[in-house]
């Protein structure tokens, strides 16, 4: 028991240190609007998100994702988190990013694996001072959560 309980501290541990690595990496090269930890508690689930411009990744990483670097795309990061555990999930993550128009563009989400590290990202194409309200449904059997955000974004020059 003490055992597991070792183990499933490291495993938090390890994911949370991804986690705030690629915050970190996010906060030092971009101008958007905040960068506090986002986080809202669904059900079993600590979700985490952001939203951040491309331009933050090497060339060699994006092209490793399939994500197109560019100062018009933002990448949306969506990490689901066991609430008791803090153990990554692996769910069906699915979603909409809305503008205040009325506009909606479907969030086409690849999952990444790293370690113990689960990530889910989608790319959004923007324009600058544009407000998008997220819808993103995260599944796991028959559970099923929606996370509700808006941001603005910001096109860094």
């Amino acid at each position: 028991m003490k055992a597991e309980v070792v183990s499933i501290m490291g495993r938090t541990k390890q994911i949370k240190k991804a986690y705030v690595a690629l915050l970190a990496m996010a906060m030092s090269c971009l101008s958007f609007s905040t960068f506090a930890e986002q986080k809202q508690t669904l059900g079993e689930w600590d979700v985490h998100y952001m939203v951040v411009s491309t331009p933050f990744l090497t060339p060699e990483v994006a092209a490793s994702y399939g994500i197109v670097r560019s100062k018009f795309n933002a990448l949306v990061n969506i990490s689901v988190l066991d609430k008791v555990s803090g153990e990554a999930q692996r769910a069906d993550v699915t979603g909409t990013a809305k503008n205040l128009l009325g506009n909606s563009r479907k969030l086409t989400f690849k999952k990444v694996e790293e370690g113990d590290a689960i990530y889910y990202l989608a790319v959004l194409p923007f324009r600058d001072q544009e407000t998008f309200r997220f819808e993103i449904d995260v599944q796991k059997g028959s559970s099923k959560q929606t996370l509700k955000f808006q941001q603005k974004m910001y096109v860094d020059e």
